[in-house]
């Protein structure tokens, strides 16, 4: 699979422009404040109909106008699709080849890709929330139903915290909330099993040492799901929300001392999320039998020349079409010479 077209216009800084990618390697660079960053979130937001740094869509539109629309062609063995997104007065709208009716599930489904993006790190560092949904993205392209088992289970916890609220009687809840739980957990739990192998062999590849990882379902391990939801009951009516659950899983990071000691620094941090997020895609194009896109903004910051080095030979490895941002442009990142394109004030020109 490859992005081979894409049209932005209006997007943060980008007034218009119009970029044609090789399908192997492309860098676009340029000063900061340039609009690379707002490019490559624009060709993120085209396969998942919004942004990796948590703005609301609203937000992305350029100041002074009144929508944004993106448009792209995917290219995938010898066949076309078109995609369009476009945020105006009636919200965001999806379109591929003309369909509008299938949302943003059909958007990653049509043109798949990961980011690594400068607050990476927070996948090692941040709140749980950020591993659930890293997690989360595995399951959806490893496990065939989890889109609709993982919304089903949001919205039964939505009514259950409702029912919390409202001092409602739970009976007619937890039955059916206690069955979506148990699925998305034994899904997440199925995905990470495909997915360790790859983890731990990227990881000691990147870091240099052994690296665990160990998940936490989100409820008292010594209790089945159903006794940990009487156990904590109480606790629940109190705050009005669900404390046990899927919800509150994590995927915990389990390494030596020495290696520990190592992941202080941010540098350390933003390797061992890297291999995270090559290792789930080397699984996620195995299951579904084609590469996906990945994008890489300043992939060089906080790292130095040696690491920096070991992440592009395994980015390389995965051999799907990569789109990198930088300062200047710098060849040494690819293992052959990548498309260039220079970006200053939101304008776009070959270079």
């Amino acid at each position: 699979m490859a992005l081979r077209f894409f049209s932005c216009t209006d997007f943060r800084c980008v007034s218009s422009v119009n970029l044609e990618p090789d399908a192997r390697y492309n860098l676009i660079y340029g000063s900061n404040a340039s609009g690379k960053t707002s490019l490559l979130e624009a060709i993120a937001c085209l396969g998942r109909g919004k942004s990796f740094r948590g703005a609301p869509t609203d937000r992305l539109v350029r100041h002074g106008a009144s929508e944004f629309l993106l448009f792209g062609r995917v290219e995938e063995a010898g066949r076309a699709q078109t995609i369009g997104v476009r945020n105006g007065r009636c919200g965001l709208e999806i379109s591929i080849d003309g369909d509008r009716s299938g949302g943003t599930a059909a958007l990653a489904m049509t043109l798949p890709l990961q980011v690594v993006d400068p607050e990476v790190h927070n996948l090692v560092a941040g709140g749980p929330e950020h591993r659930r949904r890293y997690l989360d993205w595995i399951a959806f392209h490893v496990e065939p139903d989890y889109l609709r088992v993982w919304r089903r289970f949001r919205r039964v916890l939505r009514q259950r915290n409702a029912a919390l609220r409202s001092g409602a009687d739970l009976r007619g809840w937890d039955p059916e909330f206690t069955e979506g739980a148990l699925a998305v957990h034994e899904a997440r739990q199925r995905a990470l099993e495909q997915t360790l192998g790859a983890l731990e062999r990227t990881g000691r590849r990147l870091l240099g040492s052994r690296v665990g990882f160990e998940y936490t379902h989100g409820w008292n391990a010594g209790l089945s799901f159903p006794e940990a939801l009487a156990a904590g009951l109480e606790r629940d009516q109190q705050t009005g929300t669900t404390q046990s659950g899927p919800q509150r899983a994590d995927l915990r990071l389990v390494y030596d001392e020495r290696q520990a000691r190592k992941l202080v620094s941010r540098g350390q941090q933003k390797l061992l999320a890297c291999a995270m997020i090559l290792a789930a895609t080397e699984v996620a194009q195995e299951k579904l039998g084609r590469s996906m896109l990945l994008l890489l903004d300043d992939p060089a910051a906080e790292l130095d020349e040696h690491s920096l080095e070991r992440l592009m030979q395994d980015v390389a490895a995965l051999q799907n079409q990569v789109i990198a941002t930088s300062l200047e442009p710098e060849p040494r990142l690819f293992p052959e010479a990548p498309a260039r394109f220079h970006v200053e004030r939101g304008t776009l020109s070959p270079g």
